[in-house]
């Protein structure tokens, strides 16, 4: 089951979370609207390729990210958005695009939109297209350790 190893990580770092069930749905816009949860408070994650390393980009689920802002971010030469099949392998025990923001338990870098620290809580994947996992912004900062940056336009608005 994917959400175990992201269970069994956030248990082990005693923090609090609630899981949300809801029907399938394979767009974060989609997911928002099931949930009754605005575009801006639910987190999708993007996948990126930085310099030719898979890397995730978290943003509002209804922004886009600006791949300009996030090559200036990473210090990169190059940042192109990443196909299923470049990714579908690095998270063996996800259903393919609804991976966590959780790019440490992958081995991977993971870049945050300023803008999601506008809220105390979070909510993203938990690795399935049923299933969404909420809890503070603060822990996810703890525990992943992302580089909070500017993605997204609105995100230079709200700066």
């Amino acid at each position: 089951m994917p959400l175990t190893k992201l269970r069994e990580f956030l248990d082990s770092h005693n923090v609090k979370y609630l899981v949300v069930s809801h029907s399938v749905a394979y767009t974060a816009q989609g997911i928002a609207a099931l949930v009754h949860l605005s575009g801006k408070k639910l987190a999708k994650t993007v996948m990126v390729r930085i310099d030719g390393k898979l890397a995730m980009a978290v943003v509002p689920a209804s922004f886009h990210v600006d791949l300009d802002l996030l090559r200036t971010a990473a210090g990169a030469q190059t940042v192109e958005i990443a196909t299923e099949k470049e990714f579908r392998n690095a998270f063996p025990d996800c259903e393919t695009g609804a991976m966590p923001p959780f790019g440490n338990l992958y081995g991977m870098a993971v870049y945050a939109d300023a803008s999601l620290g506008e809220n105390e809580e979070i909510t993203f994947n938990a690795g399935t297209h049923r299933e969404l996992v909420r809890m503070a912004w603060a822990d996810v900062v703890r525990l992943v350790n992302p580089k909070v940056v500017n993605l997204t336009h609105r995100s230079l608005a709200a700066a």
